[in-house]
């Protein structure tokens, strides 16, 4: 990676970043302190962005030319793989073909995957059931709502620690989420949104007071606990899965503190 150039001007450097990739020059910025850095992710790409770099300085006006509806989609999906890592996409790939299984075949997919066939007895002898009602989801919009949050929150993650840590925290939020709301409600319950609360909380904690490549807006933050007390109220339209939520998202919170501590050093920056 090479960093291309540094600016304290966002709006600049925001253009710059769009003028550049609706050329196909893989870019991305992160912040240092007070500065804002272009970076090319590939060397071979050098002599094309600085010479893109110094069209748009002569005629910023350039990155005004609207691209064509094939060029937006292909951006878009881009986007979407690029800011991403395999763990991600395949989490979410499963998911969603547990889910259209499980409309196919619910009382074999409900039996492979939900935490226990009892109410009473932890699944030892199995215990890959500890994380697999991760994976079940009864609803288009519970999938849609849950797969969202992993592909961004986790692609995040994945992205600026590694696969690892968000396998981690995938493993640690997940069997907690889901052992609590197991010993509370039984085993009739599914979804990642534990595990979403979880990556929630580790990013809130691990950058907490500092600004992070992981740094999530406070007011995405306050609706996220919202809706999780919400859910304790009782007077949503759905059943709510309360102690997954709140179980993971206190897991993920330690998560971020010890990572905190750990300070590993990131692979790579964010787009």
């Amino acid at each position: 990676m090479r960093r291309l150039l540094t600016s304290t001007d966002s709006e600049f450097i925001g253009q710059l970043y769009q003028y550049l990739r609706q050329h196909g020059i893989p870019v991305s910025v992160t912040e240092q302190g007070q500065q804002l850095e272009l970076w090319l992710h590939q060397s071979s790409y050098e002599a094309a962005a600085k010479e893109l770099i110094q069209t748009f300085k002569n005629n910023p006006s350039t990155s005004q030319t609207t691209p064509s509806k094939g060029q937006t989609r292909s951006s878009l999906l881009s986007d979407l793989l690029r800011n991403t890592g395999w763990l991600t996409r395949v989490t979410a790939g499963i998911a969603v073909l547990m889910f259209l299984l499980l409309n196919m075949a619910p009382e074999a997919i409900l039996g492979s995957l939900r935490i226990s066939h009892y109410y009473d007895a932890y699944p030892f002898a199995q215990p890959w059931r500890f994380l697999t009602p991760v994976l079940l989801h009864f609803s288009l919009m519970h999938l849609v709502f849950n797969v969202f949050w992993w592909w961004y929150l986790g692609g995040r993650i994945e992205r600026y620690l590694g696969t690892s840590w968000l396998l981690a925290l995938l493993l640690f939020s997940g069997v907690t989420a889901n052992v609590a709301q197991y010993a509370v409600s039984g085993p009739n319950f599914g979804g990642l949104s534990g595990v979403v609360y979880g990556l929630l909380g580790f990013c809130w904690i691990y950058s907490f007071g500092r600004r992070t490549a992981l740094w999530l807006p406070p007011g995405l933050i306050v609706f996220m606990i919202g809706w999780l007390l919400l859910g304790y109220t009782g007077v949503l339209w759905v059943n709510i899965a309360n102690e997954a939520h709140l179980a993971g998202l206190l897991s993920g919170c330690l998560a971020g503190f010890v990572v905190r501590v750990l300070n590993p050093t990131p692979k790579q920056p964010l787009y």
